[in-house]
This record gives C-alpha cells, sequence and structure tokens, in this order.
C-alpha cells in the first residue's frame, strides 16, 4: 500500500511538473553591474526583459528556471539607460536628407538611443523615420522633434513658423500639435518680444511642453513667468545673472548695440547675488537649462584647432561638410578681439555650468548636432558633452543623470524612460567600463539595447572607414 501510494504521488509530481510552463523571455541580460542613476549606487543583477519593456530585476545568478530567446553576459560589464542627446538637428533641405537619415546609426553605434530634435526643415521625413523606427522598420534613436521652429518675419533657418501676433501665434501652435509634435521650439533670430513672450504664454495654456532662444529684448524672469519649459545655451541664463539686465535689455531694444556686444557687458556685470536669485527661480519654477559646452569649444576655437585628422569627419558627406564653411570662415576672419572674447565666453559659460548644477537646476545634455554646426558630429559629440560637464567641476554622477534621465523627466516620458526599473522600456547601454570612474568611459559600448533589439557597435559600424570612432 505504501508504495502504491509513493507511486501515486511521483505520478502526479512528473505529470504536475511537465505542465508547468517556465518563464519565457525575449531577452535575459545576465551577471551585469546596474548603475542606479539616481543614486549612483551599483549592484549586480539580472534583467528579464519582454516586448521590449524590463519584466523582472533580481540579484545576479539567483534564477535559472527559465527560457530566454536571447542571452547576453555582462559580467564585468556596466549598464546604464540609454543615452539621449537632448540636442539636436535634423537639416540642410533636400539635398541633406540621406545625409541625416545616415545620422541616426551613427546614435545608435553610440549608444544613444533617444534624441531631441530641436527644429529643422525636414519635418515630413523626420515624422516618417520616426515612425519607421517605432515600427523596428529602420535603425535609430526614437526621435523627439519640435518639427519647425517659430520665429519671427525673415527667419534665419528655413522652414520655420513666422509668427507676429496673436493670430500668427495660435495658427502655429495648431499646425504643431496636428503634426503631432513632442514639444515647440523658439527662436529668436527675427522674433520680437511681444511674440516671443506670446508664444510661449499661449503653448503653456495648451499644455505643450517649450524650450528655445530667448530675444535680448526679454528678460529672463519674464521668460520664466510666462511659462518657457528649457533655455537651451547660456547666453540667456547669463543675461539672467547680470546686475544690469534692465539697462542692457532696454539699450538693445533701443538699438545702441547689439547681441555680442552686450556679452562684454554681462559677463562684467555678472553679479553672485542677481545669480543666486536667478539659480533659485529656474529650480522653482522647474525650468531646464541645456548648457551645449561641446559645441560652444570647438565654435571659440575654430581659428586654433584643425579638424582635418578628425575621425568622424571621414564619415560626413561632402555636402555636409560643405554647410560647415559658413561658421568656419567667420571664425577665420574675426578680429583678435573678438576671437579673445568668443574664448572668455566660453570659458564663462563653463564655470555657468557648474554654477547652475550646483544650484540644483535641472541641465540636459545636448550636443547641437547637425548641418552648418562644424565639427559637431552626430552621435560622438553627446560624449564629449558629457565630458565637458565633467571637465566644468560637475560630477561624472550628475553628468549621466543630463543624458537620459533629465531628459525623460523634461519631455515627461519618465513614466517609461530614464532609469533602469521594472516596466520601463528596455532602451539600455552596456559598457565595457565604468563611467562614474571615468565619464570617458560612456564610449566603451559593448551593446545597445533598444527594446528587445540588440546592437552590435561594430557590427554597426563595419563598413564603416573609421578604425579610431568607436572606442571599445
Amino acid at each position: 500500500m505504501k508504495s502504491l501510494l509513493q507511486l501515486i504521488t511521483l505520478f502526479f509530481l512528473v505529470f504536475s511538473c511537465r505542465t508547468i510552463k517556465k518563464e519565457t523571455f525575449d531577452l535575459v541580460i545576465k551577471n551585469g553591474n546596474v548603475i542606479d542613476i539616481e543614486t549612483g549606487s551599483i549592484s549586480q543583477k539580472d534583467l528579464f526583459i519582454m516586448d521590449g519593456r524590463i519584466q523582472k530585476i533580481i540579484p545576479a545568478g539567483n534564477a535559472n528556471d527559465y527560457l530566454a530567446l536571447e542571452k547576453i553576459d555582462a559580467s564585468n560589464k556596466y549598464i546604464l539607460p540609454g543615452f539621449w542627446d537632448n540636442h539636436v538637428h535634423f537639416r540642410g533641405g533636400d539635398s541633406l536628407i540621406s545625409a541625416n537619415k545616415g545620422f541616426l546609426k551613427l546614435f545608435i553605434a553610440n549608444g544613444i538611443t533617444s534624441v531631441r530634435d530641436a527644429g529643422g526643415d525636414l519635418t515630413t521625413s523626420v515624422i516618417k523615420w520616426k515612425k519607421e523606427i517605432s515600427k523596428g522598420q529602420l535603425i535609430g534613436p526614437t526621435i523627439y522633434t519640435s518639427g519647425p521652429k517659430i520665429d519671427g518675419p525673415n527667419p534665419t533657418w528655413a522652414g520655420s513658423l513666422i509668427v507676429q501676433n496673436k493670430n500668427d501665434v495660435s495658427k502655429a501652435l495648431d499646425s504643431l500639435q496636428q503634426l503631432k509634435t513632442d514639444f515647440v521650439k523658439i527662436y529668436e533670430s527675427r522674433i520680437s518680444r511681444n511674440a516671443y513672450l506670446e508664444t510661449v504664454t499661449q503653448a503653456k495654456q495648451r499644455g505643450l511642453i517649450t524650450s528655445g532662444h530667448m530675444p535680448f529684448s526679454v528678460e529672463l524672469q519674464e521668460n520664466i513667468n510666462a511659462g518657457i519649459g528649457a533655455i537651451e545655451h547660456l547666453y540667456y541664463v547669463l543675461k539672467g545673472c547680470s546686475s544690469e539686465e534692465k539697462e542692457i535689455t532696454q539699450a538693445l531694444i533701443n538699438k545702441e548695440y547689439g547681441f555680442w556686444d552686450s556679452m562684454d557687458k554681462l559677463i562684467h556685470s555678472y553679479d553672485e547675488k542677481t545669480a543666486s536669485k536667478t539659480f533659485e527661480r529656474l529650480k522653482e519654477n522647474n525650468v531646464y537649462v541645456v548648457p551645449t559646452l561641446h559645441i560652444g569649444h570647438v565654435l571659440s576655437y575654430l581659428d586654433e584647432e584643425n579638424h582635418d585628422a578628425d575621425p568622424y569627419l571621414k564619415l560626413m558627406p561632402q555636402k555636409l561638410i560643405a554647410t560647415y564653411e559658413g561658421r568656419i570662415k567667420r571664425a577665420l576672419n574675426s578680429s583678435d578681439k573678438a576671437r579673445k572674447d568668443r574664448k572668455q565666453l566660453d570659458a564663462v559659460f563653463t564655470q555657468l555650468a557648474k554654477s547652475l548644477n550646483d544650484a540644483n537646476v535641472n541641465l540636459l545634455a545636448g550636443s547641437d548636432s547637425g548641418a552648418f554646426n562644424s565639427y559637431t558630429y552626430p552621435g560622438v559629440s553627446l560624449h564629449k558633452e558629457l565630458e565637458a560637464l565633467v571637465a566644468s567641476g560637475i560630477s561624472t554622477l550628475h553628468a549621466l543623470k543630463t543624458s537620459a534621465y533629465n531628459g525623460a523627466h523634461f519631455l515627461k516620458k519618465d513614466r517609461d524612460h530614464g532609469s533602469i526599473a521594472i516596466g520601463k522600456v528596455s532602451d539600455l547601454v552596456v559598457l565595457n567600463a565604468n563611467p562614474l570612474e571615468d565619464i570617458k568611459n560612456s564610449r566603451k559600448i559593448f551593446r545597445v539595447i533598444k527594446g528587445n533589439t540588440i546592437y552590435d557597435p561594430q557590427e554597426i559600424t563595419k563598413n564603416l572607414n573609421c578604425n579610431n570612432c568607436f572606442v571599445q
């Protein structure tokens, strides 16, 4: 009788084991050093991914009974959220559509899984690429785009939406909403003071995210009060740190001098108390700032640094390289004073970025890469920006946060992106070395994961003539 019971028990155990289904995942990343982007803590974890999202995170080695379509052994490697470049441009007209499309692979090869397109003249193509990438039909980062910029009459950039009054602003915002753009980008080359503030105000009333340059006919506090979401570049923050901002603003309105002539006055009237109040207002109103230090340095030293041997220059089509000439010629033809002033401003901006970070103002890492921005190459320039932030005195952790973490929060995508957590989209980068020890390790990319898809940077770039571009 006892033997019979044992046989029956064994039968049920065997039958039960056969009917229990093992957990199945699209991808399992084992033994990786996962970096908590909020705290900087590192812990060995196994990540389980299904349908493009992280389904489970457990201590490394604690699970064996599962099935995985693909596995990555991340032993001695470091895992971060995929990088975000929070300021790029797809532009240059129809003749550069192919060149811009080629940038998409460069972003992925550099571990950049999302980009914020801050305005251009290729909106139709960008929206098409955005859809194809989301469907897995095209290799590239998730694109968050502003579509065309908003500016005044005779704008600097082709494709801009022209606004002069309330009705123009309303129509422009209607068109952007119809395009389903992700934010509103405002430029200051021709826009009037009133039209600018009206654009920011109306966009806020509609619940739209805004970012942009700021005409110097506007005071920074007015811009903050109107509801600006992010300030691109540091010129406009510097203006708000001047004890003479009102006087300088009025002089510019009166056309007593221009934008560049005001820089020297702003630098010499920089006031610590005024700056401290400005930083606090930016923080209180959750206004993000995009320093773009790397491109600032590159452009400031065009007269001294030769870029002919840049590895990435080999990857740029000749038609794109031709767009670099305007800035290069202006730099080489500028006066000695202008060259000196530009370098002084570059140093001031480096310190200003550090001061903003120290005051807990949210920063966004953005390269400003794209046509016309000389030697600021798509992909690698985001890493150069992170290096520039660290060189300013910002910690490696805070510098890394300015990429995916802050980028996701600014665009209100943090529910799905920006950190490694259960339920979030599995856009990840696996590095061969710890970026917290040396920010240059952000370029030592082993694998890039975009949803369920695994990319090997070497495979993406194996047909490119650029042996020194991708550091392993």
